[in-house]
């Protein structure tokens, strides 16, 4: 964008460049946030309708730098996002039907583009500025992606062997094949970063953060959460860790990486996973291909509130894995030798609302059991460690750095970022951190922002969609043959959608990223089209409340048509069939397309 451009942008609020406009109003912003649910809904802002387009129009690597843009790691979070969008997916609201696969699609685009495809950047000259990042995690690397693009010099340090954080060493193959993985490292890190594996930072390391800090420009923390949590448990093992005291009892974390370093591990016949997250069931899939006869996770609430996708847990289910609800574990049974035999439970009943949306769980009194098992993997979390740090930071009433609005901890050039700094979280939350963090740094080292979000307005010439579009039933993802998954630890479960399939599915899409639009001045009240309009989206109004910034708007429904001051489309009811469109005999109905986009200042 030029320079004059981005002048009018500052001074109107909206400029035309080409068929493009450029608005920063907080009536589109708004309009944005509050009309694209899915992009509001994930953490690294992915433009979902642009690359569901690309896809229904056959334009895969379109699609595949779309969502590189946003969440620069596509062909692994295609495979192992948490889906928030999917959550807020409009194709999902009452009367809608389900929500459209959107992780499939970005899976999708990844793998069906052509074999030589050339990623694209929009790089920045050298600014002569050097930053080190430690922890090459999935926050760390979208971070060192971002900063080389932007043209300063990155150095990633990361302790273990190979890059990727819990991409590498927490999630099994099976979800997440390496070599998936390895290509999408490669291409983040591409633009120069300079990798120095097997280094670790901090006290009792050649690179303490002290130095760090003499020899770079800014330094960035984005070491993970990887220390486990204890299970608490009551009687004469409060206080106490069995997996420090039983050989049978380990972390479910220490000992996925374990086993994705190489090391032999190996299970005995009974398994009780405790935990309710993408780790336990991590944890309980492997157990049943090391050989476990029986694999259970036991949660202190149901199985409706586990913090996972719902694919996980019948993936799991079909390989075997049974989940028991409504219990917290308070002891464990030891045989003469120290072996385990059991764990001891006590039942709960359901509580009130936490915050999230998960439910408390209340003990009941007297209620106490023994679930017989002979090996216990402990998956209820993981909290930051700050013991490598050589210097004095502030840290939070949870012992994680506290950092100011900037990104910056208490440490002038100290700079925090992703699970580290917010506790354990999702894969694409620590993208969209880390991402974030990388623009106030740059901003910090260049003494201004170089770059800003607006609203890109397009006009469209006609629908996109179909009204038949809406009766596609959503495409199911292909699986392995179970009997030859659970024999291996690597051979990937999902298989990704066919060509056709991931069309039709993309056909599904709302595209709510147009808005349409009735011009009240040309508009001759014929009704055409409330007539043809599916659903209660055309709407007789006698007049609109606007708030003072422009960035809402309540409408008044008139029921008589003296009452009428205007037909309004109601952009939140509108599922985008056109149908208003074409039947309009005065074509006072517009088309934009609507869509948040970064410039250059």
């Amino acid at each position: 964008m030029s320079v004059a451009l981005e002048r009018k942008v500052a001074a109107s609020g909206v400029t035309a460049e080409a068929e493009a406009a450029y608005s920063e109003q907080p009536r589109d912003m708004a309009w944005v946030a509050r009309n694209i649910p899915c992009q509001h809904a994930c953490p690294a802002g992915t433009n979902v309708p642009a690359y569901i387009r690309a896809i229904a129009e056959g334009r895969h690597g379109d699609a595949y730098e779309i969502n590189r843009e946003a969440n620069v790691l596509p062909g692994v979070l295609g495979r192992i996002c948490s889906r928030p969008c999917e959550s807020a997916c409009r194709h999902g609201w009452p009367g809608n039907g389900e929500s459209v696969g959107i992780c499939n699609l970005k899976r999708s685009a990844a793998d069906l583009k052509q074999a030589g495809h050339r990623i694209t950047e929009r790089l920045y000259g050298p600014t002569g500025k050097r930053v080190a990042i430690v922890g090459a995690g999935p926050a760390g690397i979208a971070a060192a992606h971002d900063l080389s693009m932007l043209g300063h010099e990155v150095a990633l340090f990361e302790r273990e062997n190979q890059p990727g954080g819990m991409l590498r060493y927490g999630i099994p193959d099976f979800r997440l094949p390496r070599d998936i993985l390895h290509v999408e490292l490669r291409n983040a890190l591409r633009l120069g970063v300079a990798l120095y594996l097997g280094q670790g930072v901090g006290q009792g390391s050649e690179q303490p953060v002290a130095r760090l800090l003499q020899d770079y420009d800014a330094v960035l923390l984005t070491a993970g959460c990887m220390a486990p949590l204890p299970l608490p448990l009551a009687g004469e093992w409060k206080g106490r860790d069995p997996a420090e005291i039983c050989p049978d009892v380990e972390h479910g974390l220490p000992f996925l990486m374990a086993l994705h370093r190489g090391e032999t591990k190996s299970v005995r016949s009974r398994v009780a996973v405790v935990g309710a997250g993408f780790t336990a069931l991590d944890c309980a899939r492997v157990a049943t291909r090391l050989g476990a006869q029986e694999v259970i996770i036991h949660i202190r609430t149901a199985e409706e509130y586990i913090p996972v996708t719902k694919e996980e847990i019948f993936e799991a289910k079909r390989e075997g894995v049974r989940i028991r609800g409504l219990r917290t574990p308070v002891g464990i049974e030891l045989d003469a030798d120290g072996r385990l035999t059991g764990v001891r439970f006590v039942q709960n009943r359901l509580g009130g609302w936490r915050e999230g949306g998960r439910r408390v769980a209340i003990p009941i009194e007297g209620s106490e059991f023994v679930e017989r098992c002979d090996t216990l993997l402990i998956a209820i979390g993981q909290k930051t460690v700050n013991d490598f740090l050589d210097l004095p930071v502030e840290l939070d009433r949870w012992q994680n750095v506290r950092v100011d609005a900037d990104g910056m901890s208490s440490v002038r050039g100290l700079f925090a970022a992703g699970d580290y700094v917010s506790g354990p979280t999702t894969v694409v939350e620590a993208i969209g951190r880390g991402r974030e963090c990388a623009m106030k740094l740059d901003t910090w080292l260049m003494g201004r922002p170089r770059r800003k979000r607006v609203v890109k307005i397009v006009p469209v010439a006609a629908p996109l969609r179909e009204r038949q579009f809406d009766f596609i039933p959503r495409q199911e993802m292909p699986t392995a043959v179970l009997a030859e998954r659970n024999q291996s630890r690597t051979m990937e479960v999902e298989l990704g959608l066919s060509g056709e399939g991931c069309k039709e599915e993309a056909k599904r899409c709302y595209l709510c990223n147009l808005r349409y639009q009735i011009d009240v001045d040309r508009c001759i009240y014929c009704r055409a089209c409330i007539d043809v309009a599916p659903r209660a989206c055309i709407k007789l109004v006698s007049g609109i409340d606007v708030a003072a910034d422009g960035s809402s708007e309540t409408l008044h429904e008139a029921k008589e048509w003296n009452q009428v001051g205007a037909i309004w489309i109601d952009n939140n009811e509108c599922i985008r069939c056109g149908a208003c469109f074409k039947a309009c005999p005065v074509q006072c109905i517009t088309i934009t397309r609507n869509e948040l986009a970064e410039v250059d200042l």
